[in-house]
C-alpha cells in the first residue's frame, strides 16, 4: 500500500505543478492557461501530493 500513496504523490505533484504553471500563464497553448483557478488548485493538488508522498516514503521506512 505504501508504493501506491509514493505513485499517486508524486502523480499529484507533477500534475499540481503543470496546473499552476498553466494557471499563472507560464506554460501556454492550452484552455487552462491564464485561468486564475488552476493557478489556486494546482498548489493545493502539490499540497496533497507532498502529504500522500511523505506518509509513504515514511510507511516504507518502517
Amino acid at each position: 500500500m505504501r508504493w501506491v500513496y509514493v505513485i499517486v504523490g508524486v502523480l499529484l505533484l507533477l500534475a499540481g505543478a503543470v496546473w499552476t504553471l498553466q494557471g499563472l500563464n507560464v506554460l501556454g497553448g492550452s484552455a487552462m492557461s491564464g485561468v486564475t483557478l488552476w493557478a489556486i488548485v494546482g498548489p493545493v493538488v502539490v499540497v496533497v501530493g507532498l502529504i500522500l508522498l511523505i506518509n509513504g516514503v515514511r510507511k516504507f521506512r518502517t
